[in-house]
């Protein structure tokens, strides 16, 4: 599929998508936010495809919305205000970034961030769904919002404290600083820093492991579970879902071949698929949940 904002490849069972602005710092437009999407739809239709690494082409990852469409932006908003034509709960005035970032949340397969240089507003709100973010050692972030006159974008604020805490988000998010990614590191919003020169090697390592060894089925299981139950009010919520499938999965044919690869000292080869075998009781939850 032809893309103007980012670029999709699949090797090794590992799609990569990368953003693909490289002249503008990758910065973020309502076009890249639907072809991102795409691109996640894409993966988990595809069996092939057992890991996502999301990157940015060029010096950056993504330097935040793209301000000169960002204009635009408020001027139909402006247009439409003076029209009376403004209702919050018309899709068309939705945030871009939290369509996207819900995309991410809801892919059934894992999404690694590869994040070289500037993180940026969108730029590092993308990045918090993801589920495993690894930093170059030039990288650096921001959540700028505040000193642009705005608020959270990307559902950054059930993210960002979840993931490294509601002292050290409401530190970042108020006063908007840049930090590096020593310091990203330190509060848990990426889980390694390497040498700009291994980010990709490092990258697509992780992936492989996840692609070679794990049982697709496990995973997407396992990221939907882990992610739903931040939300959960009582830990006994995740102890009946797990419950339920550890009784399905422990008599499956992927936990057969688990046993018996570990057995035989040899890679797995799973043969439950994600498009046709998640249990029959997958989604648990209430799906209006999901609607906007």
């Amino acid at each position: 599929m032809s893309f103007n904002t980012i670029a999709y490849a699949i090797d090794e069972n590992i799609a990569t998508i990368t953003l693909n602005r490289p002249q503008r710092l990758n910065a973020f437009t309502h076009e890249m936010g639907a072809e991102l999407v795409t691109a996640y739809d894409l993966a988990d239709a595809d069996d092939e495809v057992r890991a996502i690494i999301v990157t940015g082409e060029g010096r950056g990852f993504c330097a935040g919305a793209d301000l000169s469409m960002g204009a635009e932006t408020f001027n139909l908003i402006n247009q439409a205000k003076e029209d009376g034509d403004i209702d919050p709960a018309d899709p068309r005035w939705r945030d871009s970034g939290g369509v996207l970032n819900l995309r991410t949340w809801n892919t059934l397969k894992p999404v690694i961030g590869a994040i070289n240089g500037a993180a940026v507003g969108i730029g590092a709100t993308m990045l918090l769904p993801m589920d495993i973010r690894i930093a170059s050692i030039s990288s650096k972030f921001a959540f700028p919002f505040a000193r642009r006159g705005i608020v959270w974008d990307g559902c950054a604020s059930w993210f960002l404290p979840r993931v490294v805490g509601i002292s050290t988000a409401m530190e970042w998010g108020l006063t908007g600083r840049t930090f590096p990614a020593a310091e990203a590191f330190e509060n848990g919003l990426v889980s390694r820093v390497v040498p700009d020169e291994n980010l990709m090697a490092e990258a697509r390592n992780t992936a492989r492991m996840i692609a070679e060894k794990s049982s697709p089925v496990s995973v997407a299981m396992m990221r939907r579970m882990a992610w739903r139950m931040l939300g959960a009010a009582h830990p006994m919520e995740a102890h009946r879902v797990e419950s339920r499938g550890i009784l399905q999965a422990g008599t499956s044919p992927d936990a057969q071949e688990g046993v018996m690869s570990f057995l035989e000292k040899r890679a797995p080869d799973f043969p439950l698929k994600v498009s046709s075998d998640l249990p029959d009781w997958h989604p648990w939850w209430a799906t209006e949940e999901d609607e906007y």
